[in-house]
């Protein structure tokens, strides 16, 4: 079985009939891979469960919204004309969400489709006689306790039906209980999934490395799955693990040291590299949702898409959408280390000219947008977007403007709806209601914004074949440097903190210097050096409420309460079934 090819066939089938039907009222897509299996086969029931990870919920704004647009690295605020959305996307960030929220809803109904699609491939592998049962079953139940862990992190809740029972009640699962349980039954596959490699699985597949990954992050997290609503933030991070020895911290430490020990992966020189549009081979990556451009579902890159603004082109036929971009507080945290490889890179032509974002100047066109009609691709630098913005500008026959020996010109560039607007992100972001994240047309140049996922040329709106990574080597390190702090070996924490800062290099326009180690660290320190390195890569929610910094106020965030540490129950979903309770402190 191929399962790295996945499509989607036009016919409908209602596959949350067959388990979660009393709880989501969604159709399913019938899915297949390449080699023609239908749902009901092995093959075709894991395909559909692997798809769910794409198709929107990890890849898109969904997920992404609510482990990001909720921090203070990233928000979408109205701009002018655009992204009113009758306040969804305000609310992440106002912290105004409720139970009708179409976020909230909209995520709840991928993450427990996805639920639903693992535990429909459990229940027919089980039922197979296939050569590689054993595999594909731990590979369902991984999958399963992704999805469930993910659920349970957002929502404080989770559906489950036992597949082994035909029509078996549904089981509220509850995140204090549920993740001791979760964590147990993803140690007990791991002999029975493969190694990285082996049965030629891939960074698409759920593998022993992934489980280690999720395993590390569950141990990580659990003090807060126990104490959610903790007022002080004291979480009990020493807690005795829930099997082997040691406390939680030493579980993520034993995991996480299984991924760096194993050299199986590699810290990238160029950081920028495990998010550009030919990173499928990258050597960080452990666990990856798998893209690709066919035309048929094409691949979904929100995260670049979103930040570029609308007269930002990275070919004549595509544009950004003047969305997304970051906090003052995040910002500012990079201050005295613009110099940090993982800032910002510029990006050099084959001819040797440099675009770094700060003049008027040309390029050449000879690099070509694959699978176009000769459409030439221009490269903007990544990283974070600051200041004012230069870069191709379209003619009426609708070409890039070029010099008079062809090259693509370099100029300064105008919002598209406010152009006597100069394009210059500014930092600070002024609303003129502090409360509100709303401006005004005039205003939509302001915020800095995040270009370290590579935009795509080759396909409009957002269309991408950037794979997207849900565990890489980066955040391993980060997980293991945080358990050794908790558990006091802060020299231990500081050396994992400068793996992944010396081990990174600036491009040759500063000499490919490496970064610079610390001599020391502390709690702040730690927690910077963590969204230096994970930033617009859906975990700042989590880390913030570990560290306590969630219930603090900034950028038109209020002070707010505990309980909006989870999202509440969708409210169509309370009313179809009874045996949902909402959670503590929404009423609607």
């Amino acid at each position: 079985m191929k399962l790295n090819k996945i499509v989607i066939k036009s016919m409908v089938l209602a596959i949350a009939t067959l388990l979660l039907s009393s709880c989501t009222n969604l159709d399913e897509v019938v899915l297949d891979e390449i080699l023609g299996a239908d749902a009901s086969s092995v093959d075709g029931a894991l395909a559909a469960a692997y798809d769910r990870l794409g198709d929107g919920t990890f890849v898109g704004k969904s997920v992404f919204s609510m482990q990001e647009f909720t921090t203070d690295v990233a928000l979408l605020p109205t701009r002018g004309s655009d992204w009113g959305d009758g306040g969804k996307w305000r609310a992440m960030h106002e912290f105004t969400w409720n139970s009708s929220n179409a976020i909230v809803t909209d995520n709840w109904n991928l993450l427990t489709n996805g639920i639903t699609r693992s535990l429909s491939a459990i229940k027919i592998i089980s039922n197979s006689e296939s050569a590689d049962k054993d595999m594909f079953l731990a590979e369902a139940k991984g999958l399963l306790a992704y999805y469930t862990y993910t659920t349970l992190d957002l929502y404080g809740q989770a559906p489950y039906r036992d597949p082994s029972i035909d029509d078996g009640p549904l089981e509220i699962l509850q995140a204090a209980e549920a993740i001791d349980k979760l964590i147990v039954d993803v140690e007990e596959i791991i002999p029975n999934l493969a190694s990285l490699g082996e049965k030629s699985t891939h960074t698409g597949r759920f593998t022993k490395e992934a489980a280690y990954s999720l395993l590390s992050a569950m141990y990580l997290n659990r003090a807060v799955f126990k104490d959610r609503y903790n007022a002080n933030s004291n979480f009990n991070f020493t807690e005795a693990a829930v099997s082997g020895t040691g406390t939680d911290m030493d579980r993520v430490i034993y995991y996480t040291s299984l991924l760096i020990d194993t050299g199986k992966f590699k810290l990238e020189k160029n950081y920028f590299d495990n998010f550009s549009i030919d990173n499928s081979k990258g050597s960080e990556f452990i666990f990856v949702i798998v893209q690709k451009i066919d035309n048929i579902r094409n691949g979904d890159n929100d995260f670049a898409y979103n930040s570029m603004e609308r007269n930002q082109r990275a070919s004549p036929s595509n544009r950004g959408t003047n969305a997304s971009c970051t906090t003052p507080e995040f910002y500012h945290s990079w201050d005295n280390n613009h110099d940090d490889p993982r800032f910002a890179r510029a990006y050099q032509y084959s001819d040797g000219t440099w675009f770094t974002n700060t003049e008027v100047g040309s390029v050449p066109a000879t690099d070509i947008v694959p699978n176009s009609d000769n459409l030439p691709w221009f490269h903007f630098t990544r990283g974070m977007i600051d200041g004012p913005q230069y870069g191709p500008k379209l003619t009426s026959t609708g070409d890039f403007e070029r010099t008079t020996d062809g090259r693509i010109k370099v100029s300064e560039l105008y919002m598209e709806k406010s152009t006597s607007t100069r394009m210059n992100f500014t930092p600070e972001l002024n609303f003129d209601n502090p409360t509100q994240s709303v401006f005004a047309q005039n205003q939509i140049n302001r915020g800095v914004r995040c270009f370290k996922w590579e935009f795509d040329p080759e396909a409009g709106n957002g269309a991408s074949k950037v794979d997207i990574p849900l565990f890489r080597l980066g955040g391993i390190y980060t997980m293991r440097a945080e358990a050794y702090y908790r558990k006091g070996q802060v020299a231990s924490a500081l050396s994992d903190v400068n793996a992944l800062r010396i081990n990174r290099t600036r491009e040759a326009l500063y000499n490919n210097a490496p970064g610079k180690a610390l001599t020391s660290i502390d709690s702040e320190v730690l927690y910077k050096e963590i969204g230096f390195e994970m930033y617009w890569e859906m975990y700042r929610r989590p880390q913030m409420i570990r560290f306590g910094k969630y219930d603090l106020a900034y950028t038109a965030k209020p002070v707010s309460e505990p309980y909006r540490r989870i999202f509440p129950i969708p409210q169509q979903t309370l009313d179809v079934t009874k045996d949902f309770i909402q959670n503590f402190g929404y009423t609607n």
